[in-house]
């Protein structure tokens, strides 16, 4: 059973209704939460779209185990020393992410380093590279390759059976047909991230903005492709939890 997580006027809510998605994705002030932000929004009665970081912290109080994205937040490029939230909610929040990798506008050698040094297990589905988001690998290597949503399920409840409180990651990547090439998409981001650095947009309004200067440079291709991927995400998770769930009984 799918259960969409966000806020709406203040009121956490694991399982929004077609209509409370709507509003998220339409009304101009709702609030991109993470954990630090829960308290502020909860208080002030505010919609409030959850990040990776904040899903996971929603998803665990609610008992759900596996949880379906894009792409997780990661290192970003350059010197800033700018992490995203979403790395430490994995080391301490036992939720399984299905993605397509870490969003390539990041810089994916720091980020799969940060994952290995907080013992977060990477694993690839059909796969032995990291995915790169948009592109069907970014050459990384994972920490297993696994072939089926079974073999998945009995890794994630060994890592959890031992005591680990730290999340697990399943790359996916995206779907052939809707990939694009690697080096398309690293000139775009490059071309991108200096037209941030003019602007001087920092902070977590970065992100939003590097996606859409690809959006714009890919003549939108790069929308096509993460909504492609979304869908393979959420197909590879819902198998993965009814596996869970099968080893459970």
């Amino acid at each position: 059973m799918p259960a969409t997580i966000g806020i709406i006027h203040g009121t956490l809510i694991v399982g929004l209704s077609h209509d409370e998605i709507e509003t998220l994705g339409t009304v101009p002030n709702a609030r991109k939460v993470s954990r630090r932000d829960f308290g502020i929004v909860i208080a002030r009665k505010e919609h409030g779209a959850t990040t990776v970081a904040g899903t996971m912290f929603a998803a665990h109080m609610a008992g759900i185990r596996v949880f379906a994205t894009g792409g997780i937040g990661g290192v970003h490029r350059g010197d800033s020393g700018d992490i995203s939230a979403d790395l430490p909610e994995l080391a301490q929040t036992a939720v399984a992410v299905v993605c397509a990798g870490a969003k390539s506008i990041l810089d994916l050698p720091r980020t799969i380093e940060w994952l290995e040094t907080a013992g977060i297990p990477v694993l690839g589905f059909k796969t032995s590279t990291f995915p790169a988001f948009y592109s069907l690998s970014s050459g990384l290597p994972v920490d297993e390759c696994v072939n089926s949503p079974e073999e998945t399920a009995v890794i994630i409840s060994a890592h959890w059976r031992l005591g680990f409180h730290s999340g697990v990651l399943v790359a996916v990547p995206p779907p052939a047909e809707h990939a694009l090439p690697f080096e398309e998409v690293e000139q775009a981001i490059s071309e991108a991230v200096e037209k941030a650095k003019e602007e001087g947009i920092r902070g977590k309004a970065i992100t939003p903005f590097l996606l859409a200067e690809v959006r714009r440079q890919t003549s939108g291709r790069s929308l096509a492709v993460n909504v492609a991927l979304l869908e393979e995400n959420a197909r590879i998770a819902s198998r993965i939890a009814h596996a869970l769930l099968a080893q459970a009984e």
